[in-house]
């Protein structure tokens, strides 16, 4: 079984590492990463994104540690378009979170109108951080929580600064 998903992972944290590890818990996994100008493009926040190659160097870091814990392969290819690599025909699941679900559905009226089976759509639920929030980069670029979601300590209930 081949198993999709994409995304600009920046920077990596305990949501993307429990996408990886339903994808790889499918099968081998084919990881689409935003190019430069598709991440300058879709980011719904203004915030700086690292560039490709600096992603894909922890991504693969990232991915080799898990595809270990399943016996599994990976791939990490260059996402230029929404849609991405899913739309081809080697795929048979995609990993998606709550709110790329529609991207997925997309996906598969792509897929349809080519021909193409539908992908099995998996939804991995969002990982929350200490404070009930949930786990983003965009809050781990802000400073508010850490990679696995530990608030940062000026953060912390009874900081000053809270």
């Amino acid at each position: 079984m081949d198993v999709a998903l994409g995304g600009t992972f920046d920077p990596i944290h305990d949501g993307h590492r429990a996408l990886f590890r339903r994808a790889f818990g499918l099968g081998d996994v084919t990881v689409g990463l935003t190019s430069d100008e598709l991440a300058d493009r879709t980011r719904h926040v203004e915030r700086h994104v690292r560039p490709f190659a600096a992603r894909r160097e922890d991504l693969e870091a990232t991915l080799a540690e898990l595809a270990g814990e399943f016996d599994r392969e990976f791939e990490v290819r260059l996402l230029d378009e929404p849609t991405g690599i899913a739309v081809e025909p080697p795929f048979d699941h995609l990993v998606v979170s709550p709110e790329t679900k529609p991207g997925g559905d997309r996906i598969n009226e792509i897929r349809r109108d080519r021909g193409l089976a539908p992908l099995n759509i998996h939804v991995v639920p969002h990982v929350r951080a200490a404070d009930g929030g949930i786990l983003s980069s965009t809050r781990i670029v802000e400073g508010e929580v850490d990679e696995h979601g530990n608030l940062t300590p000026d953060r912390e209930p009874g900081h000053p600064a809270v």
